[in-house]
């Protein structure tokens, strides 16, 4: 996802360098390309991070954070372009999504297929527990629930 992230990055910056319309026709599929590669496996990153009950409610939230992403890009490109010009909204842009790229590169936390951790709240006997061999600290694949509301280590 990350890739066709920058790739998008990428080729929204070459936009900045095109002479003209028929140099813009390649840049835009090379864009197209990327937006997939970016979103494509985004259902199944969704899918595994929430139970089945709460999958409605993380693809409307996906749904309606990407459309803000779109209500805040949107104008910026109108105004940047009508005001200061197409290759430099090109490169605000541009800019934009490396910011982006950035902040998802600090914030997803690594592939990891199973998380260590305790549940010092939880009774001993709790259902939870007896799924995870009966004791405090166990592993398993995390997923933020009502159990888990926060990844281990963040406050």
């Amino acid at each position: 996802m990350i890739s066709g992230a920058v790739v998008v990055a990428a080729g929204t910056g070459l936009g900045a360098l095109a002479p003209g319309y028929a140099a813009l026709l390649p840049l835009w599929f090379l864009v197209g390309a990327g937006y997939s590669l970016a979103l494509t496996p985004s259902g199944r990153l969704l899918r595994r991070s929430a139970h089945a009950e709460d999958r409605p409610a993380i693809f409307a939230a996906q749904f309606a954070l990407s459309h803000a992403c779109w209500l805040i890009t949107y104008p910026i490109a109108g105004w940047a372009g009508a005001r200061l010009g197409l290759p430099v909204a090109a490169l605000l842009l541009a800019g934009i999504a490396v910011v982006g790229i950035i902040a998802a590169m600090r914030v997803w936390p690594p592939e990891v297929a199973a998380v260590r951790h305790d549940h010092p709240d939880l009774l001993p006997d709790h259902p939870h527990l007896a799924d995870h061999g009966g004791s405090g600290r166990h592993e398993h694949a995390f997923v933020i629930d009502g159990l888990h509301p926060r990844w281990p280590g963040q406050r």
